[in-house]
């Protein structure tokens, strides 16, 4: 019999709310909800093994660590309630669109986005189950689009980060996985980052990718103290596990779809 592949994305929220899109496969799940008695239709990440009460300075990736823990299909994404990979053509107002973004200085933040509002337009145009379950026939893995940073990857963590926090990931990276450090130093000079932790994988590949990643991470909070991120700051994980992703890809030199994302800036369906 032949075997049905399962393929499940994930819709990372932060706070209850409506669950958008109903596709099948696409998985709600309320990241951080450490053990909240509000009534949701959302699924938590507090059950089982998990680490939903380090949200604040995980953000996004505690629920990404509860479907690696705690889930199993064949293939897995992960996504955010205003973010969604897609295949369709970027139509041409938007094309118009971002000429403009080249005039006001936000052509590269802005690449690899498609920001809107008309949920009804795009609803239907988010990527299938099926659709990354074809993909990922002939790659490796879907990412989004590389952000195009203004600075290379290294001096961009220095001007909006704390850059201390970078050095100690290389020595965490050099104790732990030192057949990574050259990629490392090499992939820190370069200006393209895989942004938003994003991605598609067969399990077998989003398993090893975890295991490496919050090996990484956990040390790393053994050695600092998280008081002192505040703000912006405070998700000092979640912006970690971007280089470590684009680390991991770019060391491995995996073939890769990418795509580009929808943002959509507000939840309302237009008449």
């Amino acid at each position: 019999m032949e075997h049905l592949t399962t393929t499940n994305i994930f819709v990372f929220h932060y706070k209850p709310g409506p669950v958008f899109p109903k596709n099948t496969g696409y998985v709600p799940v309320w990241a951080g909800k450490n053990f909240s008695t509000e009534e949701t239709n959302l699924v938590g990440d507090d059950t089982g093994d998990h680490i939903s009460y380090k949200n604040n300075y995980y953000s996004e990736l505690t629920g990404i660590y509860w479907v690696w823990k705690n889930w199993n299909c064949d293939i897995v994404g992960t996504s955010h309630y205003r973010r969604f990979f897609t295949l369709y053509p970027i139509p041409f107002s938007e094309k118009i669109r971002r000429l403009g973004y080249c005039l006001i200085g936000l052509k590269r933040k802005r690449y690899g986005l498609v920001y809107t509002s008309n949920m009804n337009y795009w609803g239907d145009k988010l990527l299938t189950c099926n659709e990354a379950e074809e993909l990922l026939k002939d790659y490796d893995a879907i990412l989004p689009q590389p952000r195009k940073l203004k600075y290379s990857i290294e001096k961009h963590f220095e001007r909006y980060h704390h850059f201390n926090d970078l050095q100690l990931l290389r020595t965490i990276v050099a104790e732990l996985y030192p057949e990574f450090l050259d990629s490392l130093d090499e992939m820190k000079k370069q200006n393209r980052l895989y942004a938003n932790n994003m991605l598609i994988l067969k399990w077998g590949q989003f398993d090893e990718l975890c295991n490496w990643l919050f090996t990484i991470l956990f040390e790393f909070e053994k050695r600092v103290s998280l008081e002192n991120y505040i703000g912006y700051q405070e998700r000092i994980f979640g912006f970690l596990s971007e280089r470590l992703i684009t680390l991991w890809f770019f060391h491995h030199k995996l073939k890769v779809k990418e795509l580009p994302l929808v943002y959509f800036k507000h939840f309302k369906f237009q008449k």
